[in-house]
């Protein structure tokens, strides 16, 4: 199996524009798994609320802090409390696919949008992004891509959902 692990997050924030939550996920992957909450925050006016053990993410463009190749090249970044977890690149806007690699491993990261609309630069609700993890296969991520657009892995990904427990 290429593919390891799995993780999706949706837009359920009221408040907030580009937060995503996980809502399912196979729990196995560390670099996700170590991001998760560890105390909770009440809301706010300005703020949503996170649950202990909540992992979210931002999903927007590039900011210009993450500068060099990185923002003259990747499409999106998701990030967690201002540090780029991944820049994403999507070759082909229309087809709800993307790639990336997770920061600082050796980790490809394949990414199939869902619903993911913008307006006026907030997600919309019932936006989600999955995300495929290939452990080890960041120098084959453009390969991976591929083989994604084109149907290769489509029965890893149903396998890695059916083993997703409920976030």
């Amino acid at each position: 199996m290429i593919l390891t692990d799995y993780y999706r997050f949706e837009k359920v924030a009221l408040k907030s524009k580009l937060r995503m939550d996980c809502t399912a996920s196979t729990h196995s992957y560390q670099e996700f798994e170590e991001k998760r909450a560890t105390k909770a925050t009440a809301a706010t006016a300005k703020r949503d609320a996170t649950e202990v053990g909540c992992l979210v993410v931002y999903f927007g463009d590039v900011p210009d802090n993450f500068g060099g190749n990185v923002h003259r090249k990747a499409d999106k970044a998701l990030t967690i409390k201002g540090q780029n977890l991944s820049s994403i690149f999507v070759p082909d806007t229309e087809s709800g696919f993307a790639y990336g690699d997770f920061k600082g491993t050796n980790d490809a990261l394949l990414f199939v949008f869902q619903n993911l609309n913008t307006v006026d630069g907030r997600i919309q609700a019932g936006g989600g992004i999955e995300v495929f993890v290939a452990r080890g296969k960041s120098k084959d991520r453009v390969p991976l891509y591929n083989l994604l657009t084109d149907g290769g892995l489509d029965e890893e990904m149903e396998a890695l959902r059916e083993q997703a427990k409920t976030d």
